[in-house]
């Protein structure tokens, strides 16, 4: 652990032009006296540290240092190439192939041991998927507008947005980003978005919230279904909502309970079970499923006559 510590010590004198060493106590969760003695044993090291007390005063590392790459363990730089190679996964262009290339030619002696980490952040929509990440990219980096049209269950219509984050969360890629219609940052899924393009006006960077990813700010809830699930349909429970969304009855069937956000999603979810579930609680629920059911049996009838 201390080593641990006293290379994310070093880490942050390298980043950061000046520290106090109340401030380094607070980051690592250990006394001041504990990190006076870790600048002490950095100094016995051979790291050049200097130290000023009073007014402004703080620890800083001397201009010029360097950290040499053994201060990464054969693991750290493991989980780095398996970072590099997810983001290869979904570039539309060689970047991340030729870094992980840079990387390797430099550490053959130092990496050590087969890839245990396989991360593919791509899709069945790769083919699009990565010319949108790489035209994002470029957006947020050359602070350009970003004009789309956009596919939503409220309709269709053509956004405009200043993009600052390519987010990758609950097996979708989503942009963060300022809506110049909504006046307000907006988090947009690239697989609704057609049509991209970068203009030619530019924006001055707001200050950015992090966007709140929670699964309770984005998914809320607030529609409580209970439901009877055949025992064949449990591994999509249990893969869907986790084990404990069910409880066996002793016929066998699966009694399900959970709050769901939005309603058309859980009327194309329960579909999809076809004649394996059935709907006890809300009774609009019940409703609904009852007349899609009619409307389909409406469109076979026409088709056969």
């Amino acid at each position: 652990m201390k080593i641990d510590r006293l290379i994310g010590i070093l880490s942050v004198l390298l980043q950061e032009e000046k520290i106090t060493a109340p401030e380094l106590a607070d980051k690592f969760e250990v006394s001041r006296r504990t990190i006076n003695r870790d600048i002490e044993d950095l100094c016995k090291a051979g790291i050049p540290i200097t130290t000023t007390q009073g007014s402004g005063g703080g620890i800083r590392i001397m201009d010029g240092y360097r950290m040499d790459r053994t201060l990464l363990t054969s693991k750290d730089m493991q989980m780095i190439l398996a970072g590099l190679r997810s983001l290869d996964s979904v570039s539309g262009s060689h970047y991340y192939g030729q870094l992980m290339e840079k990387i390797k030619a430099g550490s053959s002696d130092f990496v050590s041991g087969r890839d245990s980490i396989l991360i593919d952040l791509s899709s069945w929509y790769r083919d699009t998927l990565a010319p949108k990440i790489e035209l994002i990219q470029n957006a947020v980096e050359k602070k350009n507008l970003l004009t789309f049209q956009y596919y939503a269950p409220k309709g269709n219509s053509k956004r405009s947005i200043e993009p600052y984050y390519l987010v990758f969360k609950w097996s979708s890629w989503y942009v963060w980003g300022w809506c110049t219609e909504k006046k307000d940052f907006r988090l947009f899924k690239l697989n609704r978005m057609d049509a991209l393009l970068i203009e030619c006006t530019t924006f001055m960077p707001r200050e950015v919230p992090m966007p709140n990813l929670s699964d309770e700010k984005i998914f809320p809830g607030g529609i409580k279904v209970k439901a009877l699930f055949t025992r064949d349909s449990q591994w999509r429970l249990v893969e869907e909502f986790g084990v404990h969304c069910f409880a066996e009855n002793e016929d066998g069937t699966l009694l399900f309970t959970a709050d769901y956000t939005e309603k058309e999603n859980l009327l194309s979810w329960l579909l999809t079970f076809g004649d394996k579930v059935k709907v006890l609680e809300p009774a609009w629920v019940q409703e609904e499923l009852i007349r899609i059911a009619k409307n389909i049996i409406k469109v076979y009838d026409t088709q056969n006559k």
